[in-house]
């Protein structure tokens, strides 16, 4: 559940000569935020789908625990030497913490049916579409919001810690529905959050490749912690079907 680091003062209002370049920003941001859930789902697909890969997952405590310090250890490195890598450098860094993704993802086509996965991702998209079209286009400045989100979610980490231990399905449903609310604030806010943050970059176009992917891992990271927390809501078990 990580987020990550822009913090634009206020809204910003955009000449309408920069206006075009912010928009091939965005579509950068998108484009490779999209190429990174593509990479996630057919890694996890393909890894359901093979009985070595995916019993070598289940079984191996310390690889699992692995992929999952792994991932961590990819998103905070990225997130602190994202101004002084290259732009290749990124790009591999994001779409390696795609492929890690998608390898402890593959572990949900075996609790949950894959006609379930399916709709809770449609869902999951077309909330997304539209809680980022609102961040782009609002001109109401989202960073209280944005700070309150930030605030709950860090409930809902340490809630769900506790929760391995207490086990309480109270506390697993009252986690689960906060944590849908939290990450549908966050999208709009992250949406203007990137959004306004290219003002800061003044032109810089090697260091805007760099932040779009930036900007690309932050709404991956809204996106897929949306969906988990959806399936849980709507996600059909394999012993349903």
């Amino acid at each position: 559940m990580e987020q990550n680091t822009y913090e634009p003062r206020t809204i910003q209002v955009v000449p309408e000569e920069l206006k075009a370049s912010q928009a091939k920003y965005m579509s950068k941001v998108y484009g490779w935020m999209s190429l990174a859930l593509v990479v996630t789902g057919l890694i996890a697909y393909l890894v359901a789908g093979s009985e070595t890969l995916i019993t070598a997952i289940i079984a191996n405590k310390l690889l699992f625990y692995g992929l999952i310090i792994a991932e961590f250890g990819l998103v905070i490195w990225l997130s602190a030497r994202i101004t002084k890598m290259s732009t290749t450098t990124a790009i591999a860094a994001f779409m390696g913490y795609a492929v890690l993704n998608g390898l402890t993802l593959s572990l949900i086509f075996l609790i949950y049916t894959f006609s379930s996965i399916a709709l809770t991702f449609f869902v999951t998209a077309g909330t997304f579409a539209v809680m980022s079209v609102y961040g782009y286009v609002t001109k109401t400045d989202l960073t209280k919001i944005g700070k309150i989100m930030m605030m709950l979610l860090v409930g809902i980490i340490i809630a769900s810690l506790v929760n391995l231990f207490l086990k309480s399905p109270m506390i697993y449903w009252i986690t689960t529905y906060v944590g849908v609310a939290v990450f549908v604030g966050l999208i709009a806010y992250d949406t203007q959050k990137i959004k306004n943050y290219f003002l800061e970059l003044n032109g810089d176009e090697s260091l805007m490749g760099r932040m779009a992917i930036m900007g690309a891992l932050t709404l991956y990271l809204d996106f897929i912690n949306l969906f988990l927390f959806l399936l849980r809501l709507f996600g059909g078990g394999r012993s349903n079907d």
